[in-house]
């Protein structure tokens, strides 16, 4: 399958990841089999207009955000991936809570203690 469907398909996963969703959960929310999701995130499927804008809507994204993709995530790390998955997650919470996280780690990490 070409380039720009295995990019889509990559940035779905790590919307859906990032979500805490599974492929069924997923697929459930935007009215699709979880294997057609599977095939969609590893890039096999040539995705319709329609179906983009019910994945969007079942990830509560913006059409947009499925095609935000800068590099290319193939050649990222398996320790890079991660934290690009990790930064998504906080992202997503509030202020309170991000300094909780890096209490939370800096208790953990940090080696003067």
């Amino acid at each position: 399958m070409d380039e720009i469907a295995k990019q889509v398909g990559l940035r779905i996963r790590e919307l859906r990841k990032a979500r805490g969703l599974s492929q069924e959960a997923l697929g459930e929310k935007g009215g699709f089999h979880y294997s057609y999701i599977g095939q969609i995130e590893r890039g096999e499927k040539n995705i319709s207009l329609q179906n983009i804008a019910k994945i969007a809507e079942a990830l509560e994204v913006g059409i947009h955000q499925l095609f935000s993709f800068s590099y290319q995530l193939e050649s990222l790390t398996e320790s890079e991936q991660t934290i690009k998955e990790i930064l998504t997650i906080l992202k997503k919470i509030k202020p309170d809570q991000l300094v909780k996280v890096r209490n939370v780690l800096i208790e953990i990490f940090d080696d003067s203690n």
